[in-house]
């Protein structure tokens, strides 16, 4: 099951679990301007990938809530 972390590693700008994220298959996570202007949709982790990340339904998020560990490094 996906994290859902709360951040963008990159720039820190809050991600709610409905915000339009991108995620790679380690599930580093970005913001949409990140992803696209800095990273090209790639992963600067990894080398992989960078999708959008599936929201997961309101009405599960009690159940299965999304993370609350803030993930941030520095990218260059």
């Amino acid at each position: 099951m996906l994290e859902i972390r709360p951040n963008c590693e990159a720039c820190d700008t809050d991600l709610p679990p409905a915000s339009k994220a991108y995620i790679c298959t380690f599930e580093c996570t970005f913001c949409e301007p990140c992803t696209a202007e800095r990273f090209d949709f790639v992963c600067p982790n990894c080398g992989g990938d960078l999708v959008r990340r599936p929201v997961r339904p309101e009405r599960l998020l009690v159940k299965y809530p999304p993370s609350t560990e803030r993930v941030l490094k520095v990218h260059e």
